[in-house]
């Protein structure tokens, strides 16, 4: 995985970790903590197993669940990369130099100028501007070109079985059986970040079920290869954050605390924020 991906799932999760964790309960109906957690490989095929019978009390098939975890392993390099993160200390002028360069914006402005009809129409439908957007899916994953490669299942199956975050865990897990349920991607198809986030813009698979939209209308959320589904299920996040249309995006701004709710270091927003600025010649 590249640092650059290390570092942007960090920030990610950084704002998520805390908030996410009592969402177990309802996914699980309060069976999730009968698994029990372990901090090294030896019990991970006892917990799998136990995991599989709470996920089909909480409603999702043997067909499912088997499909998607039949020779699921612990993966210890996931939990090497989830130890070896530290604190983000560097200065908005640091992180922009190392994240951002002329290229990648005059990249994001081309792309823009190229597809004038899909951003207006995604304006149009949540109310967030291309320049915003295409700022969001350059950070993440370089337009698409850095999304990962490491088999989401196994992550989060990794992730839930460790006892540091096992409830946060537990429910993406949920979630990511839930996407193969609903039948937007087929488990071999899912591959990300080694924090389990998935396709082009980096959701995490709680938020691919609660905002991802097919924008394509091929009957399948798809975030890792459908670039209209990418960019309007980007926007919808934002729009559910309070988006306000027409408005502006800098500090102090409403559309500024939307943009926190994608991501709660400020330098990370910061950047997102001047990004769009310039890409929109401002």
């Amino acid at each position: 995985m590249m640092r650059a991906l290390r570092i942007a799932a960090f920030v990610v999760l950084g704002g998520l970790v805390l908030a996410g964790a009592p969402l177990v309960a309802a996914a699980l109906s309060g069976t999730a903590h009968a698994a029990s957690c372990g901090n090294d490989a030896a019990g991970f095929d006892r917990w799998l197993a136990e995991f599989k019978r709470e996920a089909r009390a909480a409603g999702l098939s043997s067909a499912v669940i088997e499909g998607a975890l039949s020779g699921v392993r612990y993966d210890p390099r996931v939990i090497r990369l989830d130890r070896s993160q530290k604190s983000f200390k560097l200065s908005f002028d640091q992180f922009y130099a190392r994240r951002v360069s002329d290229a990648m914006i005059s990249r994001g402005r081309a792309y823009i100028g190229n597809n004038r009809r899909l951003f207006q129409r995604i304006e149009r439908d949540f109310g967030v501007p291309a320049e915003i957007v295409v700022s969001i899916w350059g950070l993440e994953t370089g337009f698409g070109a850095n999304s990962g490669s490491m088999p989401v299942m196994r992550s989060l199956a990794t992730l839930a079985y460790d006892c540091r975050r096992s409830a946060f865990f537990t429910n993406e897990l949920i979630s990511a059986l839930r996407i193969v349920a609903r039948g937007d991607m087929r488990p071999a198809e899912m591959r990300g970040a080694w924090a389990g986030e998935i396709g082009q813009t980096q959701f995490l698979a709680s938020n691919y079920m609660k905002y991802a939209v097919d924008y394509d209308r091929n009957g399948r959320r798809d975030l890792i290869r459908s670039v209209p589904d990418v960019l309007a299920s980007t926007a919808n996040y934002l729009k559910a954050y309070g988006w306000r249309p027409g408005q502006p995006w800098g500090p102090g701004t409403a559309n500024y605390k939307a943009l926190r709710g994608w991501n709660k270091a400020e330098v990370y927003v910061k950047t997102i924020s001047v990004m769009a600025e310039k890409m929109a010649g401002r």
